[in-house]
């Protein structure tokens, strides 16, 4: 049991030795966070399709996932995928970078959540906005793709956003199968200690964890009002024009006579 009394200076000498490796956690992240929203994306396409079959799945592996708790994935996945591989291709993934099985944890995870992010999303934004840009001519995808999902990135924004920095924050279970990112080098450090200075070295890990997700969150908060910002105008300029356009068919001798 570490007796030492507690030292503050330690927090922050030790932060020089622990920052370098912070570019891995937020390596995991970013990758997860790429990979899940595909995954999430395809999910939302499933639970928002007419086929049955796709429905059930979608909505089956949401639920399974979102009913796993983190770590116990993660050791399902580092643990059973090397030996199912083995048994399938016989291939063995054991020398494998222990940021890969941690990926695979976190983008099967975040593509669960994420899924039902998109999906809500999707469906918040009223259906007269695709049925009324059909009926100006353009095709259903480009409807879809023009109209509905740009109004529903908006809506998910605020939920993408809170989903990415949870994710940041359980990414620092991957130092349980032995990766070395930035608590994984603490760890390290209060060993390389004899157990000595480990409030201190947590303290630290906080502290950089403070200041990433605030910034991280600053930065999305900063894009969800510019976002926010361009539906509002467009929305402005729409209603100008549209008013334009009433003001125009009125005949030339109303316009006159209600100027006069």
């Amino acid at each position: 049991m570490d007796t030492r009394p507690f030292d503050p200076s330690v927090i922050f000498s030790t932060m020089p030795e622990m920052l370098p490796y912070l570019t891995v956690t937020l390596g995991v992240a970013a990758v997860s966070i790429l990979l899940g929203s595909l995954l999430g994306g395809a999910l939302a396409w499933g639970k928002l399709g007419k086929q049955r079959l796709w429905r059930y799945l979608a909505n089956g592996y949401t639920y399974i996932m979102r009913c796993t708790p983190s770590i116990v994935l993660l050791f399902i996945v580092f643990y059973g995928l090397p030996r199912l591989v083995e048994a399938v291709v016989d291939y063995d993934l054991n020398g494998m970078n222990r940021a890969v099985f941690a990926v695979i944890t976190f983008t099967l995870l975040f593509g669960a959540y994420i899924s039902e992010v998109f999906r809500a999303a999707y469906t918040a934004v009223p259906k007269g906005q695709y049925e009324a840009a059909v009926s100006v001519g353009l095709w259903p995808r480009s409807a879809v793709l023009q109209v509905m999902l740009p109004q529903a990135a908006v809506i998910a924004l605020p939920n993408f956003s809170n989903a990415v920095i949870n994710l940041l924050k359980e990414g620092a279970l991957a130092y349980t199968i032995g990766l070395i990112d930035l608590l994984g080098k603490g760890n390290l450090l209060i060993a390389q200690n004899f157990g000595a200075y480990g409030i201190e070295i947590y303290m630290a890990c906080m502290i950089i964890y403070w200041v990433v997700t605030t910034l991280i969150g600053k930065c999305l908060l900063a894009l969800e009002r510019r976002l926010d910002k361009g539906q509002t105008l467009q929305a402005t300029a729409s209603g100008q024009n549209k008013e334009r356009r009433q003001k125009s068919s009125v005949p030339l001798f109303d316009r006159m006579t209600a100027v006069k």
